[in-house]
Formats: structure tokens, C-alpha cells, sequence
């Protein structure tokens, strides 16, 4: 097989583009690249100026570059007898074919392959399969990204990258993949049909790499065989070992591991903290900023403790990042740094887990929806089982499709057979659920906190000491655990995985399975009286949607898009004029369901009783699971429609893109606090809550109300610390407030106040070269300020990325500002927080307005009413204080590591002019701050961005 590698910089898209420059590479039989080709060509038109910014050619370097025809004539006899390779190959096929057409040639009848395919299924935990970020990871050089020939060599790099691999795969999943894809007849099934002619004509090897059970190749043994971390016949690595003796050898051990290791004030206080409150049976709110070093701080007393005590302690993080980092960063350390063995388990939700049955069910049959991306989903899936030793999701990098395929094979309490699985040794859930046994410190995460107590405690191991990490946003997720959330296709998804039509689904499958039983005629009735059912419920439900979507108006300050575009509270005593009638279809929707599920669970008890063959049996365990959670939807779906419940907000919410297929239902609880107090301050010895913002004020106060602490503190079985920053503000930061900036009503600026912004943030772009993010509070300010600015800063060559208006997610336009080298950064809601960019990609933040939630939103305003109830002043209980930790998360993007500096700008002058702009100023980690007219600003920030840093020490 010889490859070609083909790269194209084109003027535009496939229909009105020219080509600009060619670049090939060949690959020779022997997997040695031999010949690398390029040319630019002049495509007779002018270059745009953003492929010039894209790829850096000019109209200067094509201008005397050969034509088109010229190029192919060196090109076109290269191109004999290859197997043709693109990164994304149907774009650059498209233009060589255009080419070969227009140049009178043949068109070209060989084989094609995508390296983004074969990136997909031989590393299917790769984070991008973007060329830049893939050649960085591999460690290619890939000096010019976006020009053809460099393009064309880093692709032919990674093409035998993937060769490699794909060869070092066990027999058994070569013949997987090629049966796989057999059936589609496509260059990618000759290729794999030919790897594995090659692979079985090969004498056996690598049998001990992998273990192999029903056909399939996998990374991990039985669980059963994994033991506990120490001996115990061994007593006690902790026997007379006092805390601080424990932490010398530690802290020894870190300086022999870490090059750069030295301690830190605010991190031995918080070792002290967290030992103090889990050994004197207390609780503790510990606020630690950036650069504390949290997780080692609360990580080390908890090992200390579980250890010496034998008891677990659970940590509990809102954001699976946070629990990736733990578990691939901070555990691989404390492992070589603690001076015994002890065992640290990271716990997901179920479905966070694959279930090898389901997944060996539906690739045996091929029940595949989307056949083109599930084949890909399934070829990743099979590859990734001889690599993962966790089965976890988030080690997959899958395509929009691949979540629902997800969906159909993740594990889930209703239909797992338990023991009598043939994969229950090998299961990832339960060696995952084995593994939180015998370990020490059990990392999880919030939701499943609030699940496993939802169901009594019968999923996490039990525990008396917990850390919660990220605690502000405990509140939050409570409600949503505590109440109800439904969206439309929770309904929708579970009737079509029972009928996909009258032929396919788990009900006609099971139909099929049983023909040839004597009382298969009877049972497969009862299903053809089960499909109208569906169909009826389905179309109800969708009656209802759209009836509940037309209700909602839409919101001003939302992203399109965005899930709560659209939002509306409904209110117990004022309902909507039609509510009775909405009341009516759920009524029909909760009989017809209720029928449904009667004849579900009647014919699997007849089945079960009948047949003790595992095919079936397994069907029946997914179905049985399936009606389960219609009975559940059932219920919940009528407690939101009755809406009697006087301590409960509820509210819908949808978005403009999807309508009433967005829809989202939600019933949450106005005040969590006391079901807090009752299910974790009371029942456990210790519970540990730390975040950067905690505080207001310098007061925890408004924590301790929101999440029922209060008593607490009243027994004094509360403690509380503020960490000192480790960061030198003074000299790291600076923040300017311009005074006679114009102000702002609402959530859309005046002429004036856009012009005024658009000039101002312009000028300081300038000044800072870029590197800024710029933060606000509605998406239609955002839309205001965008165009101008974006024209302000053209002639300056730096570019502009707008969260909503250019396309990606938030961690995708993040890895775009930080690769860039001038570029300003417009984001709203979700950059305030968790976006971490350190170094110097981000110099200068400014911030429009002071993140007040708005004050209409369902849940603020439910808040409110209780609080005035209580005689108190919502907008100083909560407003500001949520708005205070949110802007202090705001501020904590700026400075990430010792050596960052940066400038803050907040163009709300309410922080000077109003009561409560101290409140805001005061909770900051002490930046220096100063205001000025707003001509000053930019001067000012030259001089002090110029200015070298000090090293003295900052004044506390």
C-alpha cells in the first residue's frame, strides 16, 4: 500500500473557493515518507483577509506562484496508484477533484481515508483531534500549521502514529473492527480487512497483555482479585505516629519528589484546620484562594485520620474535572509521598460507567440508530476497552451522536443482572463500587452525594467524615437533587428504547425471541397491544410541550440557544388560563401510561416465570428497567403539573433553537438549608466545606444561613478559617475603576455606553496586546459591544472570539484564546468561573457589569419572597452576596500562579458611588486599586504593565 497525504489552502468553502497552495506527502510500502511536495498556486483572485491571517500567504507570495493547471501537471503523477489521505479528507477530495475536472484529467477512482478516523478509533481518549493539538500531544513538529506542506507532513506523521498502534492491537479487536465495518463496504472496511489478513497470517502473540472473555479484548482482570491496600496482620502504620510526625516524613518526601517544593503559610494552616475539625468531631468552612494548594491541604489530614481511625472519609467536588485532577494528578503523588500504602477511589455516578452487557448485546446485533456514527462509536468503544481499567466515559472522546449510543449502553441500577451476569467479574460498576470499599478517602462528586442519600444510602460506602469541595455551589446542586428536573426527551428517549416502531425496540425484540413458545402467539398480542399505547403517550406528551413551550416568553439577556432562553415561574395561586386543560392531557398521558405499564409488568412476570435462558433474560431485566422509570416520569410529571406544593419554585425552561423539544421542567425546593442540616450536619461526626469564595465581607455568614449551618455555629461545632492569599496582590494586580463611566439600566447599554465601551476596551486591547477577557453579564450586551469592537481592533491584528457568536464550546474557545497570540475574549455566565488560564495568555480582565443574578430568574425570585417574608432585605441577604462570590470567582481568573500579572477593569462605577460597593472591594484578596477618568486608564495601565514587579513583601 502506498499512501498519498494530501493538504490544500483553498481562498474559501467548496463551493466559491480556489486553491492557494498543494501539499503532498507520499508514504512507500515500507511505512518510510519519501517524497514531500508543494506549491503555491496563483488562484487569479485576491486572498481574504482572514485566510491570509489564517495561513499567513499573501496575495504577494502567489502572485507569481504557477496557475492552476501548472500545479497539477506536477502533481497528477503522483497521484498513481494511491491510497489518498486527508486530515478531514472530503474537503480537499472535493477541490482535487473540482481540479482534476477542470484540468481535463480523469477523476480520481482510488481509495480514500480520513486520519481523523483513524485518530478516532486508535486513540479514542484523545482531547481533539484538531491537527495542531494532536501534532502537540504526539510531539511532531508542526511549525507551520495551516500551509499545506506543513499540513500535509504533520498528517503523514500522524497517519503512521495510528498505523502503529492499530498494529500493536490484540488479534481479536482487528477482527471486531473488520466485521464492524464489513457490512458498509468502505475504504475503511478494506482497510481493516486487509489488517487483519495480515494479522492472522502472523504467529500468536501477546496473550498476557490482555484478558480475553466473549470475544472481546480487555485491559482488566476480575475485580475480585484486587485486595485491600495493607495487611492486617501488620497492626496499624499509624500506631503511636502523632499528626505532626507524620507530616515531617511527608513533607520530606515532598522535597525529595518535587523539584520546586516549599511550603506555604496558608497551606500548613490548612492542614491544621482540617485535622482539628475531623478529630474533634467538628465541622469547618475553610476559605482557600488560588495558589493555596487545597487538595493536598484537605487530602493529607484525611488520610491521616481515615488511617489511624479505620474509617472512611468521603470527598465530595461539583466539576468531574475536579475529580479527574485529583484522581490523575494529586493521588499519583500522594502515593509516593505518604509513608505507608493506603488506597484512594474515585467514585462516579452509575451511568458515568459502561456496562459490558449491553455493550456486547448491541454490537452482537448491531442495534444501531445512526448506523454511519455508531459504527465509529462502536469502533472506538472496542479499542478503548483493551486501554481503560475504569470503563469511565469521560475517558472517551465522543461524537455529538455518541451520547445518545452512550446512553444505551451505560450501566443503571433497573437492569443490571447483578451476580448473575456472565460479566459481573469484570463489570467496571462494581469494581469501581468494590474498589470505594476497601479504600481510605472515596473521591465523588455532589450529584451523587444527593442520590445516594435520595436512595438511602445504598450506593456510596458509608461514611461519618466528608470534605466537600467547591462548596458554593452545594446549595445549588441540593435543590436540583432535592426537587425535580425533567426535560423532554427523559419521556421521549425511554418509550422509543421500548418501540422504535412497531417492529423494532426492546418489546418487539423480545417478541421475536420468544416465537418459538407455545404461548408466543398470547405474549406477542400483548405487545401489539402495547405499541398504540406508546404512540399515544408520545403524541400526548408532545400536545403538552408544545402547549406548556407557548406559555414561555423569552428572556432578554439570554444567549440564543442557551437552555433558558425562554423561562417562565409558575405560580401555585396564580395559574395560567389554560392550566385546566394542560391538567387534562397529563391526566391522559398518566392513565395511558399507568395501562402500559400494567401490561409490561404482567407479561415479563409470565415470561420470567417461563424461560430461564439468559438472552431473555437479560431483555426482560432492560425492559423491566425501562418501565420503571416511565412509572417514576409518571409520577414526577404529575407532581409538577398539580403545582401545590407552597415551598416549592417551579419553572420551565426552553430554548429558541429547539422549541418545545428543549423544554425543561423544574420543582426545586426554595430553601434547601434545613433538609441540609438534617441529612449532613447532624448525621455526620465531620464535614469539611472549602472553596475560593466563601466569604463575603470577610464574614461566612451568608454561608452558614444558606446551607443550615447556623446551628452549628450555635453549639459551637462550627469552625471557620480564611486562609491568607499565597499570591502578592499588591504587586500582581491592579484594579481601575473609571468614575465617569456612564451607567447602565437593564440589560441592554445606550448608544453612548456601547460607544464609550467599545472605545474604551479598544484602546486597553491595545495596550495589552490583546491577551484580555472581557466579562458580561447579558448576552446582549455582548451582541452590542462585538461588531464595533471587532472593527476597532482589525487594523491592530488582534482578533475578537465571542462565546455565542463564534461557534464552540466553552473549553474549546478557551484552548482558541490561550493558542492565539493577540486575541480578546467576550464570554458571559460560565466564563466567571472554572475557566483557568494562567500564564501570560490573559493579562487584563474587565468586567461590565457586577454579576448580579437577574432578579426574575424562577429561583432568585422564590428567594426573595421567603426573605422579605422574614422581614429581611433580599437584596442585602442575597442579591449582593451572590454577586460578590461570583465577581470574587470573576477576579480569581486573573492571577493563577506566582508569576502572573494583570489588570482588572470594573466598568460599574455602583462599586464606588453605591451602599453596597465596599461589600464587593473588601471581599477581594487586597489588589491595589485605584479610579481615575477613564482617559487615564490606558496610560495608566502601560506605566504599570511596564513597571518591573517588586519582590518584597506585600503589607497584610
Amino acid at each position: 500500500m502506498k499512501f498519498a497525504v494530501l493538504d490544500f489552502e483553498t481562498t474559501g468553502t467548496q463551493s466559491d473557493g480556489e486553491i492557494i497552495q498543494a501539499g503532498l506527502a507520499i508514504i512507500d510500502h515500507d511505512y518510510s515518507i519519501t517524497q514531500i511536495y508543494s506549491s503555491y498556486v496563483n488562484p487569479g483572485v485576491p486572498i481574504p483577509p482572514f485566510i491570509t491571517g489564517l495561513t499567513g500567504i499573501t496575495d504577494e507570495d502567489v502572485a507569481d506562484a504557477p496557475s492552476l493547471e501548472e500545479m497539477m501537471m506536477e502533481m497528477v503523477p503522483l497521484l498513481d496508484d494511491v491510497v489518498l489521505v486527508g486530515h478531514n479528507v472530503a474537503f480537499d477530495f472535493h477541490f482535487l477533484q473540482n481540479a482534476l475536472d477542470r484540468c481535463g484529467y480523469l477523476p480520481f477512482t482510488g481509495r480514500i481515508l480520513d486520519t481523523i478516523d483513524f485518530l478516532k478509533i486508535s486513540f479514542p481518549s484523545l482531547g481533539s483531534y484538531q491537527l495542531g493539538y494532536v501534532s502537540a500531544e504526539f510531539g511532531f513538529q508542526h511549525d507551520r500549521p495551516h500551509q499545506a506542506d506543513s499540513d500535509a507532513l504533520a498528517t503523514a506523521y500522524v497517519l503512521l502514529k495510528c498505523l502503529d498502534e492499530l498494529r500493536e492491537l490484540p488479534l481479536i479487536t482487528i477482527q471486531r473492527l473488520s466485521d464492524l465495518f464489513a457490512p458498509e463496504d468502505s475504504d475503511l472496511g478494506w482497510f481493516f480487512d486487509g489488517m487483519r489478513s495480515e494479522k492472522e497470517a502472523e504467529p500468536i502473540q501477546d496473550l498476557d497483555g490482555h484478558t480475553y472473555y466473549r470475544q472481546l479484548a480487555l485491559n482488566v482482570s476480575d475485580w475480585t482479585e484486587i485486595g485491600a491496600p495493607r495487611d492486617e496482620r501488620e497492626g496499624n502504620p499509624l500506631e503511636g505516629i502523632s499528626f505532626e510526625q507524620y507530616m515531617d516524613q511527608v513533607r520530606n518526601n515532598l522535597k525529595d519528589t518535587l523539584d520546586h517544593y516549599e511550603e506555604r503559610e496558608a497551606q500548613t494552616q490548612m492542614f491544621s484546620s482540617v485535622r482539628q475539625a475531623l478529630d474533634e468531631e467538628k465541622h469547618l468552612l475553610i476559605e482557600a484562594g488560588t495558589g493555596t494548594g487545597k487538595s493536598l491541604g484537605y487530602l493529607l489530614p484525611a488520610i491521616y485520620e481515615s488511617v489511624r481511625q479505620e474509617r472512611k472519609v468521603m470527598v465530595s467536588t461539583h466539576t468531574i474535572n475536579l475529580q479527574e485532577q485529583l484522581r490523575e494528578r494529586d493521588i499519583p503523588l500522594l502515593t509516593k509521598v505518604v509513608p505507608f500504602p493506603f488506597k484512594a477511589a474515585v467514585f462516579k455516578g452509575r451511568g458515568h460507567y459502561l456496562c459490558l452487557r449491553k455493550f456486547e448485546h448491541k454490537i452482537n446485533k448491531r442495534e444501531f440508530a445512526t448506523p454511519k456514527e455508531d459504527y465509529f462509536t462502536a469502533a472506538q468503544m472496542i479499542v478503548w476497552l483493551t486501554q481503560t481499567e475504569t470503563g469511565d466515559d469521560e475517558e472517551l472522546n465522543l461524537s455529538a451522536r455518541g451520547g445518545d449510543f452512550w446512553e444505551t449502553v451505560q450501566s443503571e441500577s433497573e437492569s443490571c443482572l447483578g451476580r448473575s451476569c456472565p460479566w459481573f467479574r469484570k463489570c467496571f460498576y462494581h469494581r469501581a463500587k468494590h474498589e470505594a470499599g476497601l479504600s481510605d478517602i472515596v473521591i465523588t462528586n455532589h450529584s451523587k452525594l444527593f442520590t445516594d442519600v435520595k436512595a438511602s444510602h445504598q450506593l456510596l460506602p458509608a461514611y461519618d467524615s466528608l470534605v466537600i469541595d467547591e462548596a458554593h455551589h452545594l446549595e445549588d446542586v441540593a435543590g436540583k437533587h432535592l426537587g425535580l428536573h425533567m426535560k423532554y426527551f427523559t419521556l421521549v428517549h425511554t418509550l422509543t428504547r421500548l418501540f422504535k416502531d412497531s417492529r423494532n425496540g426492546q418489546l418487539p425484540m423480545l417478541r421475536t425471541q420468544l416465537s418459538g413458545h407455545e404461548m408466543s402467539a398470547q405474549w406477542g398480542s400483548v405487545i401489539d397491544q402495547m405499541f398504540p399505547l406508546a404512540v399515544e403517550v408520545k403524541e400526548m406528551w408532545d400536545r403538552l410541550s408544545e402547549a406548556l413551550f407557548s406559555l414561555l416568553p423569552e428572556r432578554s439577556d439570554a444567549s440564543p440557544g442557551e437552555t433558558g432562553q425562554f423561562s417562565l415561574r409558575l405560580k401555585p395561586s396564580q395559574k395560567p388560563a389554560k392550566w385546566q386543560e394542560l391538567q387534562d392531557y397529563e391526566n391522559q398521558i398518566y392513565v395511558t401510561l399507568g395501562d402500559l405499564i400494567r401490561k409490561g409488568d404482567k407479561l415479563l412476570l409470565e415470561v420470567k416465570e417461563d424461560q430461564d435462558d439468559y438472552q431473555s433474560d437479560s431483555l426482560i431485566t432492560d425492559i423491566t428497567g425501562l418501565l420503571k422509570d416511565l412509572a417514576t416520569l409518571k409520577e414526577n410529571l404529575r407532581f409538577f403539573m398539580r403545582m401545590d406544593d407552597a415551598k416549592t419554585v417551579y419553572w420551565m425552561e426552553a430554548s429558541g433553537q429547539f422549541r418545545s423539544k428543549s423544554l425543561q421542567l423544574y420543582a426545586v425546593p426554595v430553601d434547601v438549608s434545613a433538609q441540609l442540616k438534617d441529612m449532613f450536619f447532624d448525621k455526620k461526626k465531620s464535614v469539611v466545606l472549602t472553596s475560593a469564595t466563601l466569604s463575603v465581607d470577610k464574614s461566612f455568614q451568608f454561608m452558614i444561613e444558606q446551607l443550615g449551618l447556623q446551628e452549628a455555629a450555635d453549639n459551637n461545632r462550627l469552625l471557620t478559617s480564611m486562609l491568607p492569599s499565597p499570591f502578592r496582590y499588591r504587586d500582581q494586580a491592579l484594579l481601575v475603576i473609571p468614575r465617569d463611566f456612564p451607567s447602565v439600566k437593564g440589560s441592554v447599554g445606550d448608544a453612548h455606553f456601547v460607544d464609550m465601551l467599545v472605545r474604551s476596551l479598544a484602546e486597553t486591547a491595545i495596550a495589552t496586546r490583546g491577551r484580555m477577557m472581557v466579562l458580561f453579564t447579558s448576552y446582549r450586551m455582548l451582541r452590542q459591544v462585538y461588531d464595533p469592537l471587532k472593527e476597532a481592533l482589525s487594523g491592530n491584528d488582534i482578533s475578537l472570539l465571542g462565546q455565542g457568536v463564534d461557534s464552540g464550546s466553552r473549553s474549546k474557545l478557551t484552548r482558541r484564546f490561550q493558542d492565539a497570540k493577540a486575541t480578546v475574549l467576550l464570554g458571559t455566565s460560565s466564563f466567571w468561573e472554572g475557566v483557568d488560564i494562567p500564564g501570560e495568555a490573559l493579562t487584563c480582565l474587565a468586567i461590565v457589569r457586577l454579576p448580579f443574578q437577574p432578579p426574575n430568574h424562577p429561583l432568585v425570585e422564590a428567594k426573595s419572597e421567603l426573605l422579605q417574608e422574614q422581614k429581611k432585605n433580599p437584596f442585602m441577604k442575597l442579591s449582593v452576596p451572590q454577586a460578590v462570590i461570583r465577581f470574587k470567582q470573576g477576579f480569581g481568573r486573573l492571577v493563577r500562579t506566582a508569576k502572573d500579572r494583570g489588570i482588572v477593569i470594573v466598568y460599574d462605577t455602583r462599586v464606588i458611588e453605591s451602599y453596597y460597593g465596599k461589600y464587593f472591594l473588601y471581599s477581594l484578596p487586597g489588589p491595589k486599586m485605584e479610579h481615575m477618568l477613564t482617559e487615564q486608564m490606558v496610560p495608566r495601565i502601560s506605566e504599570w504593565l511596564e513597571a518591573p514587579a517588586h519582590d518584597e513583601p506585600a503589607a497584610e
